[in-house]
């Protein structure tokens, strides 16, 4: 069962606006298109039938942009002269869904490897894990990418099944086999924000390079519960499905520096224990907006709300996903039509 879209009460309304919120009127949000991903499949299989809904020549042209401007010249001649040997740091199931998506569009390993590297190191992120006054835990997040228009018409929620059944949910982007944003049910909810080391492709070592691209997959599927990996390029973000304390079920790369209020965190993609840029401060306007809904009127809804406040909903924003573990038939993605 999908959400329904939220629309903001006239209470909550008016306290975001006091918070210095700005909603434009022109964000009409939208459900991405949902397909079901079999891990019973082989994995050069699970993604035919998603790419099958997408016109071939387009979405060849919107991932080759999506390289081509993002990875710089000297790493494309790398890649393409060490893929073979690259293959060989790629843990499976993951590069045999890779290979499978080439295939079928007609690209290169060296490039499908590339556009999945260029995914993972151009994000910009928010997200919120809260508890409400009951105890539920919610989580929500927005993603933030450069390529606004071409993102949104390849974002897509995917059901994940194992011997029929759901085994996690997440939203993602056709061409990569990775997950920033997606659930368990009734386990935890997972999203997974850039941490802005500012290093990424210019400061590191060339054998640390190959290594990195080692860590495409954000999660790994090969049970049916998914295990957010922990590298320094990234902060992970989970949430728990019971009824009990916050404080166990957020957890990020680095050591804890205190909530910033009991009830709720907010990470965007700078350490939480240092003060945030000027130039790109979301985590102010977060906490000001969840501090005027308040814990007791915190629903999946409100949380929406509380991301489409500027800046934390931007120009950049692509969607805007809501979840809770423990409801997992709530889970939603609205792409957003700003940028």
């Amino acid at each position: 069962m999908r959400a329904e879209a939220p629309g903001a009460r006239p209470a909550l309304a008016l306290l975001l606006l006091l918070a210095g919120a700005r909603v434009s009127a022109a964000d009409s949000p939208t459900a991405p298109p949902l397909f079901n991903v079999s891990l019973d499949a082989a994995p050069e299989l699970r993604w035919l039938p998603v790419l099958r809904h997408f016109d071939k020549d387009l979405l060849r042209a919107a991932l080759a942009q999506i390289v081509w401007d993002n990875v710089p010249e000297w790493v494309l001649t790398l890649i393409r002269k060490a893929v073979w040997e690259l293959e060989f740091f790629l843990p499976q199931p993951f590069i045999d869904e890779i290979r499978g998506m080439c295939d079928a569009l007609d690209f290169s390993l060296g490039d499908c490897i590339l556009l999945n590297l260029a995914y993972e190191s151009t994000a910009f992120c928010t997200s919120i894990v809260a508890q409400d006054s009951r105890g539920h835990i919610y989580h929500g997040r927005n993603l933030d990418y450069a390529f606004g228009r071409i993102l949104r018409n390849l974002t897509v929620d995917v059901q994940f099944l194992k011997n029929g059944k759901i085994a996690y949910t997440g939203t993602t982007f056709v061409g990569y086999v990775g997950l920033w944003t997606g659930q368990s049910p009734h386990k935890f909810t997972v999203s997974g924000d850039e941490r802005d080391t500012r290093w990424y492709w210019d400061e590191m070592e060339a054998e640390y390079r190959l290594e990195a691209l080692a860590e495409i997959r954000g999660w790994s599927y090969t049970s049916k519960s998914c295990k957010a990996l922990e590298f320094s390029a990234h902060l992970f973000i989970k949430a728990g499905g019971g009824r009990t304390s916050l404080l166990p079920f957020f957890r990020d790369t680095h050591q804890s520096a205190g909530l910033s209020a009991p009830w709720f965190r907010v990470e965007t993609n700078y350490d939480h224990w240092k003060p945030a840029p000027k130039k790109d401060d979301r985590r102010t306007p977060a906490i000001k907006a969840l501090n005027a809904t308040g814990q007791a009127n915190l629903t999946l809804e409100t949380l929406f709300q509380v991301l489409s406040v500027f800046p934390v909903y931007n120009n950049y924003t692509i969607y805007t996903t809501v979840m809770s573990a423990a409801s997992p038939d709530k889970y939603m993605t609205r792409i957003r039509n700003l940028g």
